[in-house]
């Protein structure tokens, strides 16, 4: 006897480019959130196993409007930022960070403050089919420990980072850690603290070492969280090549590109997650695959901050695992349909080129565009693999985490889509957070 089942049809990518689709299976999921088997109609156990289930009260049947989805990985958003999500969009980002983004954040040492925001970014982000967020917090530890506990309470499987940053230079005196021991130590006893909790909750929080970027970190502060890191087996996030000012001040700083950078300061590993990465040379891929460090592409950012579009089929094609993420609040929007969305009109953009004044055969960077499947792919199994989890998908041994679609409320359906694959497509370019009915994370029901 499984804990659940959940009878109907939905998808999930098999690979980078392609999707399955299950036709009204039952998906058995044990005590503990793992898919345990999938059933499909033709195999001669599904009607006594249907059978069983619906008389213990453990069934769950899918209408025919509704369709599964995996739960989306959100491998990049900081929750500290939500209040000001669709502000000041137009400034550079080193205007937008002094003059917005860190007056907001030293807010965050107020825990009433945080509270309320962090609690409304949690509801917000499952809402809209966000299972997994890895966040920036603050510089605050005990406002980025709510921020994980909150993720907790709620559901959600939480990483969360509470942010280090002690360069002078470059960080408010209001706003940064006062030295680079005070980064390292803070750090450590955050790490602590949400271990002391991570158990407590089915789909677990999990710390993470989060030294914001190079231009914010004293060397001292780098080599120190690396170390922590290692010590800790913890997950690793920062930024990385992310526009033309981020990206020169690292070369100018260091002598080098971010990537090696952050290698020599001993940041690239296995459990490294880091933002954007719009202007990685060949040599800096090829160093993140050798790592098996991943990506968190924020195509909505990288339009208004990052001065290129990701490419992303180059670095896939280079061993480079990629995930999506919103990017709160350089991206506007908490749902990542809408990441889905512009990170394949921003590739087509990237292959077609932009400027009308050139000729179209000499235009654009070929063989640039990624498909909506990849797309889906990013956003689900990417994610899991950046994060060592076994994450989007309906097969035996992963973690069930899904959501529940209306496909039909608010969607054109005068025209029957002519496979199941258009109908993903449909959903995925057309669908908000209204047609999500339910969001399930590690089998238990959190909307």
């Amino acid at each position: 006897m499984f804990s659940q089942v959940i009878q109907g049809s939905g998808f999930y990518s098999k690979n980078k480019s392609e999707v399955v689709y299950l036709d009204n299976c039952l998906i058995c999921i044990d005590d503990e959130g793992i898919i345990k088997k999938v059933v499909t109609p033709e195999d001669n156990q599904y009607s006594k196993v249907r059978m069983e289930h619906l008389l213990e009260g453990k069934l769950k049947v899918l209408g025919k409007d509704y369709i599964l989805l995996p739960g989306f990985v959100d491998l990049h958003i900081h929750a500290s930022q939500w209040p000001q999500a669709g502000l000041a969009l137009d400034r550079p980002l080193e205007v937008w960070l002094q003059e917005y983004t860190f007056p907001l954040e030293s807010k965050f040492k107020n825990i009433e403050t945080a509270y309320k925001v962090y609690d409304e970014v949690v509801q917000t982000t499952l809402k809209n089919g966000t299972t997994t967020a890895m966040y920036f917090a603050t510089v605050d530890e005990e406002s980025s420990l709510l921020l994980a506990k909150l993720c907790g309470e709620k559901g959600q499987r939480g990483f969360v980072g509470k942010v280090a940053m002690d360069e002078e230079d470059s960080t408010p005196t209001y706003y940064r850690d006062k030295t680079a021991d005070e980064s390292i130590s803070k750090t450590i006893e955050f790490i602590q603290r949400v271990e002391e909790v991570k158990n407590r909750y089915k789909q677990k929080v999990y710390p993470v070492v989060t030294p914001r970027f190079i231009p914010s970190c004293s060397k001292e502060a780098l080599k120190g969280l690396a170390e922590v890191a290692h010590k800790n087996n913890a997950y690793i996030q920062s930024h990385v090549s992310e526009g033309d000012w981020e990206h020169n001040f690292v070369k100018e700083k260091t002598g080098m590109n971010d990537a090696f950078a952050l290698d020599s300061y001993g940041l690239l590993t296995r459990k490294t997650i880091l933002a954007h990465g719009n202007f990685l040379e060949k040599s800096d891929s090829e160093l993140l695959s050798k790592k098996g460090t991943s990506i968190a592409h924020c195509p909505l950012s990288n339009s208004y901050f990052a001065n290129s579009v990701l490419p992303v089929k180059r670095l896939m094609d280079q061993g480079v695992n990629i995930g999506l993420a919103t990017d709160i609040s350089g991206g506007y929007s908490p749902s990542m349909y809408q990441s889905i969305r512009q990170a394949a009109i921003s590739s087509k953009m990237l292959e077609e080129g932009v400027n009308p004044g050139i000729a179209s055969n000499k235009r654009g960077l070929k063989n640039s565009a990624i498909t909506l499947n990849t797309a889906f792919y990013m956003v689900t199994v990417a994610g899991g693999i950046a994060l060592s989890l076994k994450l989007g998908k309906f097969e035996e041994g992963y973690i069930f985490d899904a959501q529940i679609v209306n496909v039909r409320k608010n969607l054109p359906s005068f025209n029957q889509e002519k496979s199941k694959e258009d109908l993903l497509h449909k959903v995925l370019l057309l669908a908000e957070k209204d047609n999500i009915t339910e969001v399930w994370v590690q089998g238990n029901r959190v909307i």
